[in-house]
Formats: structure tokens, sequence, C-alpha cells
């Protein structure tokens, strides 16, 4: 009998790659009426079983948070490209060392965007500490998308505070593999981007983006979206760097133009400064 599920399928090979790579199977799966429904990759990864994948990764990381008794998280976006400030420095002394025009530009951009890294680091680290002493129930915790960049300064503050911090990582071609400092029990891989955004949300008391590239701005304007929509209940929402939100975005042009209302900019505040992005989050309008 034929496999049902397209072995050519792009998204199908993906997500096999991203099976074998925590399972003992080495070859594509191939159909087996005796082999129990749960504990067969080739009919989970059908079309049709789709909705159950949904639900697998809906719950895996729900009764997993729930049994950690993680309920309040601090969400932190941002670049997965921007380094620390010494990894920044590394690179600028081997573009220098090159003497490659196109490296030193890329070099010196990196030691210029260190200073984000930096800010999420001691930002993850600041709000760690900070509930520490709290009871279990007001406990704040880092949330990121887990991979490197932004994502891994937040994780990492939250290590280096001796806290615990969650990422939730998702299967991509490039860029995103799980960075080092997330609690690794807390560490869930996603394949599908809805579900993912949906556990950033649901256990969300503030967002936090740090200046990103698409997948920043796809999180950002799609929470925004939502809270403005009230599909969901307002958070505390807070882009960081005013120099960076400021050139890309006019968001004073939209109300301008009647695309949206004056109060809708009410929904985010702009930051330069660690403490007062904690300060604002524990605000008792935004806590």
């Amino acid at each position: 009998m034929e496999s049902p599920v397209d072995p050519n399928d792009r998204r199908v090979l993906d997500a096999w790659s991203s099976l074998k790579s925590s399972a003992d199977w080495d070859t594509t799966p191939l159909p087996n009426a005796n082999r129990l429904a749960f504990a067969d990759p080739e009919f989970l990864l059908r079309r049709e079983t789709r909705g159950i994948r949904f639900q697998l990764e809906f719950l895996k990381p729900d009764l997993t948070l729930q049994a950690h008794g993680i309920d309040q998280t601090v969400v932190v976006f941002g670049s997965a490209r921007f380094l620390s400030e010494e990894a920044a420095h590394r690179q600028w002394l081997i573009a220098q060392a090159s003497g490659d025009d196109k490296a030193m530009a890329k070099a010196k951009r990196q030691v210029a965007n260190a200073r984000y890294y930096e800010q999420a680091r001691a930002l993850g680290k600041l709000i760690t500490q900070s509930c520490a002493s709290r009871p279990a129930t007001s406990r704040h915790y880092i949330c990121t998308g887990g991979g490197p960049g932004i994502m891994e300064a937040a994780n990492r503050g939250a290590h280096e505070a001796g806290g615990k911090s969650v990422g939730f990582n998702i299967a991509l071609p490039h860029e995103q593999h799980p960075n080092p400092y997330i609690t690794p029990e807390l560490c869930f891989q996603f394949h599908y981007f809805a579900l993912r955004k949906m556990h950033f949300l649901m256990r969300a008391t503030a967002l936090v983006a740090f200046p990103g590239g698409f997948g920043t701005l796809d999180e950002l304007f799609e929470i925004l979206t939502l809270i403005q929509t009230r599909k969901v209940k307002p958070v505390p929402i807070v882009l960081f760097g005013s120099d960076f939100w400021h050139r890309l975005v006019d968001f004073d042009v939209l109300v301008e133009e009647g695309a949206i209302n004056a109060e809708d900019l009410d929904l985010f505040r702009v930051l330069d400064d660690v403490q007062a992005v904690w300060d604002f989050i524990q605000q008792p309008a935004c806590a």
C-alpha cells in the first residue's frame, strides 16, 4: 500500500527531520497497519491528523508548565541575530584582520546592536531576582522563543539569577536552535507557529519587544491586533529601544490616516531603561 503522506512535501520532510532528531528512526516512515496509532509517525504525519498534532502541541507545554507551577510569564521578543558584547567584539577583531569591507561593516553593526543583547540579559536577571523571594503564585518567569540573540540574552539573565525560564523553540531551516540557558525541562519545540504564539499569550503578564526582524514584527503586531480587537486580555507591552522603533514605525501616521484610533497608541509604551520596563510592568494598572 502506498503511503498517503507525500514524501516530497517540504513541510512533511521538515517535520520528519525534526522527528528523527529526537528519535531512533533514521528512514522515512512506511505504512504499517499493525503499529499502534499513537506510536506511528507515518500516521501522525498524515494531512488528516493535523488536528491531532495541533492538540499535542497545545497539550504538551500546557501540562508541563502547569506541573511546574508556571502561569505568569514576561515574554521577551527580539532579533535572533544580535550577539553579546563579547561575541560581537570577537567578530569585529576577526573582520578587522580579514580586511574585508563587508565583513567589517557587518561586525560594526553587531558591536552597536550588542547593547540590546546586554539589556535583554539585564532584564531577564532583574525580573528573576525580583521575583525570587515572592510566593510561588505571584512570580513572573522569563519566556522567550528559545533561540539565539535577544531570546538567548533574556534566558541567560534568568539563568544567571538562578531562576527558571521558558523557551518555546520552533523547527526552522536556519537560525533557530535552543539556546543553552533555558531551563532544560522547560525547553519546548514546536512545528506550528500558530500554536507557539498561542502559548506565548496564554500566560503572558507582559510582553517586551526588543529590536528585531520579520519574526519580531509578526509577533508584536499580531498581539497588538488581538488586544485591540479584545480577543485577549490587555497586558503591558513595551517596545524597547526608542531609536529603533521610532525610525522603523511612525505610529502617528496610522492615527492621522484614520487606520487606528488615537487611544490605540496607549496599548504600548516605548522605553529605553531596563528598570523602567520592570517598573511599568509592575504598575497596579498593569500588574
